[in-house]
Order: C-alpha cells, then sequence, then structure tokens
C-alpha cells in the first residue's frame, strides 16, 4: 500500500541525492546525512560583511568610491577632479592600515 504523503515526501536523500529504498518516508539516507543535515541547519548565521553606520551617523566619511575613468580611490570625496566627473560607490570602508588606499569592507571579506 503506498504512502499517503508520497507525494509530498522527499524521492533522494537532500544531502548525497540517492534514491530511497521503498519503505517509510525518510529526508536522508544514512546516519552520516543526517548528521550533516542537522549542521547544515544549526550553524550560526554569517555576520554581515559591511554593516552601514549607526542610524543618526553620517555615511559619506566612511563610504569608498572609485572613478570609473582613472580608477582613482577616494575616501568621503565623490567628485575626481582628474576626470571632473562623480565617482561610483564601492562600498562602506577606510583606509588600509599597509598602504593608506582607501579599501571598502566587503572588498576585504572577499578574500578570506
Amino acid at each position: 500500500m503506498p504512502s499517503r504523503n508520497g507525494s509530498v515526501t522527499a524521492d533522494t536523500c537532500l544531502i548525497c541525492e540517492q534514491q530511497f529504498p521503498t519503505g517509510r518516508a525518510r529526508t536522508t539516507c544514512s546516519d552520516a546525512c543526517r548528521q550533516t543535515l542537522w549542521r547544515r541547519r544549526h550553524q550560526p548565521a554569517p555576520a554581515p560583511t559591511s554593516a552601514p553606520p549607526p542610524a543618526g551617523a553620517p555615511r559619506r566619511p566612511v563610504t569608498v568610491y572609485e572613478c570609473g575613468g582613472c580608477g582613482l580611490r577616494q575616501l568621503g570625496d565623490q567628485y575626481c577632479h582628474d576626470c571632473h566627473t562623480f565617482m561610483n560607490t564601492i562600498g562602506y570602508g577606510g583606509h588600509c592600515p599597509h598602504c593608506t588606499e582607501p579599501v571598502a569592507h566587503k572588498e576585504l571579506a572577499d578574500l578570506q
């Protein structure tokens, strides 16, 4: 006799995607897959990579801008005086402690 809920239960393991043998409804095929599924569901949420400044704080001084024409980067100044154009926003950031170039937080997070 087929299961009443056969149309809504999984036919394959959620982790390794192997076919289930006929029988009871399940979501994983083995204890190892069940443990992997539990770990994926219970791992902490990733920290935001580029959190905006607190409410009420000015955002422009901590925003990195880059010129599309010459590639110049500036922190807090949106106008490129060399090209006489406005620059694109890269994200929130600051000066690199090693080279003092403006760098965005999200670029540092992408390197990790």
